[in-house]
């Protein structure tokens, strides 16, 4: 989409510093409840950065992709979810090296396999993506169903994993979060992507909370 497109579509080309900072917020609190879970389930501090917000075309998904790409290989699940006009999907990714030590951390019996990593993934994926969504909807007064989680892929470089051009729409809001283990060296990313009519629907809400 040009920036053309998006002027006469209506869509935002970029967020104010108001709304980034409230996003931020917004993300900050639903990270950290998920969070909280995942540290329960595997009796370690998680440790939590900043979110990182941004909107911008998915022909550039790549600049989101960069601070996750490290060329090590990776897997991913993703999980679409809906509700109250707002659509989009939940994208969690493990570097390959952190499976060994998860497994440990989970308890987690018999040698690695392809099966035991799908299990893995898919557990930790629920637990981040469930409580995130959770905490994003309670915030914003949405109410989200969700679709099954799939693998996306596996054993691949990020940036093979996730291609703009498997998205059927052309702008996106980013929430972007990194997930690290104290005195462990693991870590993962969720990362969020609203569709581009979702933008201006979210956009409402967040302008209703900035005026409370």
């Amino acid at each position: 989409m040009s920036s053309d497109h998006a002027q006469e579509s209506g869509l935002p080309q970029e967020l104010t510093e108001e709304q980034r900072d409230c996003y931020q917020e917004i993300a900050n609190i639903a990270m950290g409840q998920a969070a909280a879970l995942l540290s329960r389930l595997l009796g370690v501090f998680i440790k939590l950065p900043i979110p990182r917000v941004n909107l911008f075309e998915l022909a550039d998904l790549n600049m989101a992709l960069q601070s996750l790409d490290h060329d090590e290989a990776a897997s991913a699940v993703c999980q679409g979810f809906a509700g109250d006009g707002i659509t989009g999907e939940a994208l969690i990714i493990f570097n390959d090296s952190n499976f060994e030590d998860i497994a440990q951390l989970m308890n987690y019996s018999g040698e690695q396999s392809e099966a035991m990593h799908v299990e893995l993934l898919m557990d930790v994926a629920n637990i981040l993506i469930g409580a995130f969504l959770k905490g994003l909807a309670n915030q914003m007064d949405l109410t989200f169903s969700h679709g099954h989680p799939m693998v996306l892929g596996q054993h691949k470089l990020v940036r093979d994993l996730l291609q703009p051009s498997r998205q059927p729409w052309q702008q996106t809001l980013a929430i972007e979060i990194t997930y690290s283990l104290e005195d462990h060296p693991v870590n993962c990313d969720l990362l969020l992507l609203f569709t581009e009519d979702s933008i201006r629907i979210m956009n409402q809400k967040v302008a209703y909370l900035l005026d409370d």
